[in-house]
């Protein structure tokens, strides 16, 4: 196992001259590090870590360069990587990259609609996949591209299991074996531009089809030669990684972050291990969203209250002192010697148990992709345990702002990390440009250009920046939903896949930022569900004739004669059960984190008289969420309202 020596400052690779690109970043800390170990990772339920030196994880993306070579692979081709976050992906992410390839990921358990979009406007060449199941999707997706000249199963093991069921289907063992030739990595290298793109990453935005951020080499260098601005790294710090290696953050900051760094890395055997493992790899920092502190943070709460006052008390007193100090600490002021006393007794017999349960020495987290409650935020301060908010979008290569030692303030996501500048629009709008914005979107120049406008990236946020230079987010321009979970989701596509369902339905608005997942207001259809009633008694013909007869007349009016006649109809435990099953359907045409797990039937459409629709009839979005914000809650907090698909 890894273990900690002095706190030496890193030097990032990134910073030194002839570095050009992420294939040069990894081999030349191979050549700095050498045997010190890189990467760990153990099977599932396996009691023993293994390692990879930094010189044996430089050379098996060399023979898997070499491979793809071999498969007729040229400089700039894509290659996707479709998998759990382990050592393979990496190896297969740096592989494609020394071999002069751009390489994206794919989420788990995309449908294969959606995976098929990916490979055809990427123009994929090949595509790496861990799982059988996803091996499956992959197979029925790329069925009928020729584009498409090779499949690769992560093991021989998955190979053997579907060698049959396509012919482009190839061993995994022909990218293993023997490594590119140095002059050959050389000369695949020497042709990859600085400006060339390294890797794309799809993006979803409010309506469409995902888009494909290009980032840069450049992009990816100069931001990570940034990294001392952003935070300390230590060379004995150890990260603990578990976050989908397909999100910007994950893969473009942090791991590429940790090979400029040279830090030692553990990967989680499963996401279900990640606490079991945190003892055992004790890690001092790693990045995580923020729903995993708001869990603990709950559970903490809740144990604590169950206990008997005394210890109530004692922890009360210890959470305030615990506060208190890490105000000084955020402004890099000197603690009080009275407070800080106050603090040792308060860590010995409070906070010192709870930092056991992180591992005992974690000196600090990182966390993104959704803003973490201040209390949260606070509670984890000050237990010693610093956690640091960071600010960025994928066209950004994942960062351009960021809380960091002695400049830290809750409530904001910190300060833009230069060279990168910011500013705010007449609108409200956060503004950025610096050497870390994306080139474009892949086969888009209009939403490049709409992005780009007057040479800012246009982030699509509403903020504010203090005096002191702190950015505040107060609203999204745009309704993208962030889930706690730190996943990108277009509400617009996980309406449409509802909506078509069944004509019973009206609209449906899906919720979900901030949250563990989604929830959804299903609103029914007036005429249909009026024909619906009428077909089982719930309605009279006559009243549903009368109620057609004033739609047709006015089809924006929703009179409360309507309203009445609907609401008899959508309280019957049938037609629930009807939405129910469109609503299960609609979910098997969505991505697993995209999905509605609970959703709330309205008695009514939505109307203009309730300010919920536009006098085209298109939904207010801000207005509703407002409206049903305590609906939505409930769907979240009390299990017996709405229904769950």
């Amino acid at each position: 196992m890894h273990q900690q020596g002095r706190h030496i400052p890193v030097a990032h690779i990134a910073n030194m001259p002839g570095v050009r690109t992420l294939g040069d970043m990894l081999r030349t800390q191979a050549q700095r590090s050498g045997a010190k170990a890189a990467l760990y990772e153990k099977d599932p339920g396996a009691s023993t870590w293994r390692s990879l030196s930094w010189a044996q994880y430089s050379d098996g993306a060399a023979q898997i360069a070499r491979g793809l070579c071999e498969l007729g692979l040229g400089i700039g081709d894509r290659v996707a990587i479709l998998g759990p976050t382990r050592i393979a992906w990496t190896l297969f992410d740096f592989g494609a990259q020394m071999a002069g390839l751009v390489s994206y990921g794919i989420y788990p358990q995309q449908t294969v609609e959606q995976i098929r979009y990916l490979l055809e406007h990427s123009d994929t060449r090949a595509v790496f996949v861990a799982e059988l199941d996803e091996m499956e999707r992959v197979i029925a997706a790329a069925q009928g591209n020729p584009t498409v000249v090779a499949l690769v199963p992560w093991t021989e093991e998955l190979y053997q299991r579907c060698r049959d069921k396509d012919p482009r289907i190839i061993s995994p063992a022909r990218l293993r074996g023997q490594a590119l030739a140095t002059s050959e990595l050389d000369e695949r290298l020497r042709q990859v531009n600085p400006d060339d793109t390294a890797a794309l990453v799809y993006t979803s935005g409010t309506t469409g089809p995902p888009k494909a951020a290009m980032i840069s080499h450049r992009n990816i260098m100069t931001l990570l030669a940034a990294g001392d601005r952003v935070q300390q790294m230590f060379e004995d710090d150890i990260s603990f990684n578990f976050l989908p290696m397909a999100h910007v953050a994950e893969r473009l900051l942090a791991c590429y972050g940790r090979v400029s760094s040279g830090i030692c890395s553990y990967y989680a055997s499963s996401m279900s291990s990640v606490l079991s493992e945190l003892p055992e790899v004790r890690p001092t920092i790693f990045g995580s969203v923020p729903r995993i502190f708001e869990k603990a943070y709950t559970k903490i709460q809740s144990e604590v209250e169950r206990k008997p006052r005394p210890v109530r008390e004692l922890f009360a007193w210890a959470t305030r002192i615990g506060k208190q100090r890490a105000h000084f600490l955020m402004e890099d002021r000197a603690v009080p010697l009275a407070l800080e006393l106050q603090f040792q007794v308060a860590d010995r017999l409070v906070f010192r148990k709870i930092r056991q349960f992180f591992g005992g020495r974690v000196r600090y987290f990182v966390v993104g992709a959704a803003p973490t409650p201040g209390p949260v935020l606070e509670f984890f301060w000050g237990a010693g345990m610093p956690i640091y908010e960071l600010y960025g979008m994928t066209e950004a290569t994942a960062i351009t702002h960021g809380n960091r030692p002695g400049a830290t303030r809750i409530g904001t996501v910190g300060q833009v990390i230069t060279p990168t500048e910011c500013r705010i629009a007449e609108d409200g709008e956060i503004l950025v440009r610096g050497p870390w914005v994306f080139k474009g979107y892949y086969k888009n120049e209009e939403a490049t250009r709409e992005i780009l406008e007057g040479g800012w990236l246009h982030t699509g946020d509403i903020g504010a920046v203090d005096a002191d230079g702190y950015l505040r987010i107060t609203d999204r321009k745009k309704h993208l939903i962030i889930t706690s979970g730190g996943k990108n989701l277009a509400p617009a596509n996980i309406e449409s896949a509802l909506k078509s369902q069944d004509p019973l339905i009206s609209h449906v608005v899906a919720y979900g930022d901030r949250r563990p997942f989604v929830t959804a207001l299903v609103v029914p259809s007036p005429i249909e569900t009026l024909e619906w009633g009428a077909e089982r008694g719930l309605v009279s013909r006559a009243e549903l004739e009368q109620r057609t007869k004033e739609l047709l007349a006015n089809p924006s009016a929703r009179s409360e004669a309507l309203n009445q006649a609907m609401s008899a109809v959508a309280k019957h435990a049938d037609f629930a059960r009807r939405l129910t099953d469109a609503v299960r359907r609609g979910n098997e045409k969505l991505a697993h984190v995209e999905s509605v797990r609970r959703f709330f039937v309205l008695e009514r459409d939505f109307s203009q008289e309730h300010g919920e629709l536009t006098p085209t009839l298109k939904v207010k979005r801000k207005e509703v969420l407002g409206r049903y914000a305590d609906t939505f809650s409930r769907l979240y907090d009390d299990e017996t309202f709405g229904y769950s698909a």
